[in-house]
């Protein structure tokens, strides 16, 4: 199930409550209000907080870090602290293009935790990409800041 934006030099801001985008961005999924986002640092310390029973219904911005480069299903945003959340799509309604690496996004949602099983971290491992060398080293269940958006707002 599922993972935020304003961030200029990688300084976030505060929670806003204005637009932080200008007509022209481009939505995947359902359309949403902009207004009362997080800032991915505002969003760590929330998941800081959580157990692996709690859900939260939010929207936050960040960075994103990676996106499947299968077929745009699942993105990875950056938290700080080298923490990110991992976003997948609610229902697999929609993906996302694979050029968002860099860009900054709003994921509207609901964030959660999870322990990823062994299997599972290889498959995202494989689907962004990385080495077989990598892949064979993931051996543990870890703890994942989760985020299944049900819409996605790329800022212009």
């Amino acid at each position: 199930m599922v993972f935020s934006a304003c961030v200029s030099q990688n300084k976030p801001l505060g929670s806003t409550k204005a637009s932080l985008v200008k007509d022209g961005s481009v939505y995947f999924g359902a359309r949403f209000a902009d207004s009362n986002a997080m800032n991915s640092v505002e969003m760590l310390g929330r998941y800081k907080k959580m157990s692996k029973t709690d859900t939260l219904n939010t929207k936050f911005y960040g960075q994103v870090t990676e996106v499947c480069k299968v077929k745009g299903c699942w993105m990875k945003l950056q938290l700080g602290n080298g923490d990110e959340s991992m976003v997948k799509f609610k229902d697999y309604g929609f993906f996302v293009t694979q050029d968002l690496v860099g860009k900054e996004v709003i994921v509207n949602g609901l964030a959660f935790i999870e322990e990823m099983s062994v299997e599972d971290q290889r498959h995202f491992a494989k689907d962004a990409g990385k080495l077989d060398e990598e892949i064979t080293q993931i051996t543990e269940l870890k703890k994942k800041y989760a985020f299944q958006a049900d819409g996605v707002l790329i800022k212009k």
